[in-house]
């Protein structure tokens, strides 16, 4: 069983950056992947980036490349994503999730079996 808790969202004018962090409680086996996902008001969740936990190959949405960083920090269980250059479409609640499958096994479609409570992201113009 693992158990996900966010932080790290909040207020933020456009141009700006957030550091969103996502602390693991249980053991993450070999092979899981950590994903965000985001949720606007009205609109469908959203994949947007994906880190393998053990190796650290990375996955991003195209919209969001060269913005928006992810990284993982294997010793502290947490995992995290970078948001530069902030724009108010960005604005929702930001969710991280867990699956043991890997990237390719559910997560990226949004089907993974651990997921966290959110945290909210603002970013007005």
């Amino acid at each position: 069983q693992v158990q996900l808790v966010e932080s790290g969202g909040g207020l933020v004018q456009a141009g700006g950056s957030l550091r969103l962090s996502c602390a693991a409680s249980g053991r993450i086996v070999s092979g899981s992947a950590m994903g965000w996902f985001r949720q606007a008001p009205g609109k469908e969740r959203e994949f947007v980036s994906a880190i393998y936990w053990s190796g650290g190959t990375t996955y991003y949405t195209d919209s969001l490349k060269g913005r928006f960083t992810i990284s993982r920090d294997n010793a502290r269980n947490t995992g995290y994503l970078q948001m530069n250059s902030l724009k108010p479409e960005d604005t929702g609640v930001y969710y991280c999730a867990v699956d043991p499958r890997g990237i390719w096994g559910g997560l990226r479609d949004g089907k993974a079996d651990y997921w966290g409570q959110g945290t909210q992201v603002t970013v007005s113009s």
